[in-house]
């Protein structure tokens, strides 16, 4: 009788630790999931944002010719964004692309006539939406990394997580926030 209890006892802790591990292996892989979700919409509105550049620089060349130089720094910090595949790379093509897009407003402050262009304007109005997006979605994936990452580390997770292939994921973090902060403006 002693026998049965203990094999008894046995099997219902090997069942609740086998519920235990298959929920929490099914939240990890939801959390994963979603991550992986969020860093699509990321690229999503990172292409979104490439495909405008060439619109805005052919725009603006046509009344700046001369800021060659502004032009060559924006499509590379499009062609960075473009290849950019993980977030620690995609950070340091944002740093890139916004000190590019501050110095293509910069040039567009000096010409009044391209500051009443009305593509001029719709491209702006474009990209301070693709900016808006890229920042909700963003959010969006840190907050789904934080939940992710947490999951990982609580205990008992921690002592398995790794073994079942969930690993702590990178938050898409600029060096410099505030240069991000508002999505990029002329003024008039």
């Amino acid at each position: 009788m002693e026998l049965l209890i203990v094999v008894g006892v046995v099997v219902l802790l090997a069942v609740i630790l086998g519920v235990y591990l298959w929920a929490t292996y099914n939240s990890l892989v939801t959390l994963n999931v979603r991550v992986e979700e969020a860093w699509s919409d990321i690229t999503v509105q990172l292409k979104r944002r490439a495909d405008l550049i060439p619109n805005l620089i052919e725009t603006v060349k046509g009344y700046a010719a001369h800021e060659k130089e502004v032009f060559e720094s924006v499509t590379k910090a499009r062609a960075a964004t473009l290849s950019a595949g993980d977030p620690s790379h995609a950070a340091e093509a944002e740093n890139m692309m916004q000190s590019a897009l501050k110095s293509i407003f910069a040039v567009a402050e000096a010409y009044p006539q391209l500051q009443a262009s009305q593509n001029f304007l719709q491209l702006q109005a474009e990209l301070v939406d693709t900016e808006d997006k890229i920042q909700a979605s963003r959010r969006f994936y840190n907050g789904g990394v934080r939940e992710l990452n947490t999951k990982i580390q609580l205990f008992p997770n921690t002592l398995f997580a790794k073994q079942l292939g969930f690993g702590a994921k990178d938050f898409f973090e600029v060096e410099d926030p505030q240069a991000i902060a508002n999505a990029p403006r002329v003024k008039f």
